[in-house]
């Protein structure tokens, strides 16, 4: 009688394994689409702020390199941001309507700064901003698991990439070295 269960028990254990193998198989795949889609709904945000903080730029800036970065931003992005509210409708993807919590406290903190130091607060933020982008778009276009989601990244990617160029000239000659504080480092 005990044989009995033990195989029947060994018997159902061994038909059971490959429904296991199955789940966590599946589990990982919706990960991955569900990763796609993070990056996608991420780029939305990053691509609002972009255009909100560009406006802003055109209008705050002093320098001629910081007003014409701002308009870079609103015009490439708006264009970036069109192509993926396609995709995500393609994808039944539902992209954010407005600035998340972060990204409108940077505008808040922005729009009350003028000048110099405007300036030098914006290049600062875009040129962290960028950094974080292209690292994002890079991963996806090598990593992600749906293809038009990857293309749309390695698509956009030599943009962004030209924006931190862009980013890291016009930051110089705003007088700042890209850092959170924009205060010089020792011995400089």
């Amino acid at each position: 009688m005990k044989n009995a269960i033990l195989v029947g028990s060994l018997v159902a254990a061994m038909a059971a394994a490959p429904a296991f193998g199955y789940a966590k198989k599946r589990n990982k795949t919706a990960g991955k689409a569900a990763s796609d889609q993070t990056f996608v709904v991420n780029a939305a945000k990053g691509g609002m702020a972009e255009v909100e903080l560009g406006k802003l730029a055109q209008d705050k800036g002093t320098s001629p390199q910081v007003k014409d970065f701002g308009k870079r931003m609103v015009d490439d992005h708006s264009k970036a941001n069109g192509e993926l509210q396609t995709l995500a409708r393609t994808k039944n993807i539902t992209l954010p309507a407005d600035l998340d919590a972060k990204d409108k406290a940077l505008r808040d903190r922005l729009s009350k700064l003028s000048g110099a130091s405007f300036d030098r607060a914006y290049m600062n933020a875009m040129l962290s901003d960028h950094r974080k982008d292209v690292s994002e778009f890079r991963h996806e276009s090598a990593a992600g698991t749906d293809p038009d989601v990857k293309s749309f990244a390695s698509k956009t990617l030599p943009t962004l990439e030209e924006h931190l160029r862009l980013a890291q000239e016009t930051t110089k000659a705003v007088g700042t070295t890209g850092t959170k504080t924009g205060k010089k480092p020792y011995g400089k």
